[in-house]
């Protein structure tokens, strides 16, 4: 005996499977549609810490360009300053020691000023001071034509006065008399490149000069100490003199390590300040 089953459930089976199918269509497109965002997140993110790990070196490189290719310490000095500082960059003999050779150019001497120049810097200063037959022969050496007997012209037969290569200590000395002398110092061997008598000098000039010796009782060293002690630094000139309210003093030039000037005035006969001025041009 056959039985035939009604046809019913086959519909009803055919929607759950239908169902099932949709749900698991829906499931698969969810689990995809999940997958590439996770995939386009990965790689974003990626990208974005490949292009941060690029950026961060530049940044970091961009001040450390920018500092190397900053301006030189020297380029912020003044033209003052600059001089300054080439001036004693080459300067190798200090003062103290220039001012020993320069009173043991002339026997029985006392410095009265002492002043460190570039080269070609003293050489007017010097002609001026020195004597005439020096300075003559100086400019006779320049420009002289030879003379008929074949020898060239120089006055008294004196030579010129040695021109600078370099940086130099002009020092003036005066004898226990009075009469004054110019003393040149290479200021890089120590050597002395000139000395001579200063020409011209009367009898007054020469009393007020014995006088002033007489009257310092600070050595150049003495006040050049009181200086530094009070603007540390290197002296570069001493100079014993009158000042504006005629008391004696030693003015003293120091030069600090920013290549600033100070001046200085020194009682010549007590060592205290009387002034005190900087020049930081």
């Amino acid at each position: 005996m056959t039985c035939d089953f009604p046809p019913k459930n086959t519909g009803l089976l055919r929607t759950h499977r239908l169902r099932a199918a949709g749900a698991a269509g829906v499931l698969l497109a969810a689990a995809l549609l999940t997958g590439c965002g996770q995939d386009s997140a990965d790689t974003s993110a990626g990208t974005a810490t490949s292009e941060a790990a690029r950026a961060v070196p530049e940044r970091t490189a961009t001040p450390s360009n920018s500092a190397s290719k900053s301006a030189s310490p020297s380029a912020t000095l003044s033209k003052d300053q600059q001089e300054r500082k080439k001036l004693l960059d080459s300067t190798k003999i200090t003062f103290d020691k220039a001012i020993t050779t320069a009173e043991g150019a002339v026997a029985g001497s006392k410095l009265i000023e002492l002043d460190l120049r570039g080269p070609g810097e003293s050489d007017d200063d010097t002609d001026e001071s020195a004597s005439p037959s020096a300075s003559a022969s100086a400019s006779a050496s320049a420009s002289a034509s030879p003379s008929p007997s074949g020898t060239s012209a120089s006055p008294s037969g004196a030579s010129a006065s040695p021109a600078a290569t370099g940086p130099e200590w002009v020092a003036a000395v005066a004898a226990k008399d009075g009469t004054e002398h110019t003393v040149r110092i290479d200021a890089v061997s120590g050597k002395v490149i000139q000395s001579v008598e200063d020409q011209g000098q009367d009898s007054a000039e020469k009393t007020r000069t014995a006088d002033w010796i007489a009257q310092a009782k600070q050595t150049p060293q003495q006040a050049a100490t009181t200086a530094t002690d009070k603007k540390k630094g290197t002296v570069t000139s001493v100079d014993l003199d009158d000042n504006d309210k005629n008391v004696l003093t030693w003015s003293v030039e120091v030069v600090d390590k920013s290549w600033n000037e100070t001046t200085f005035g020194i009682d010549a006969a007590t060592g205290s300040i009387t002034s005190e001025e900087t020049d930081t041009h």
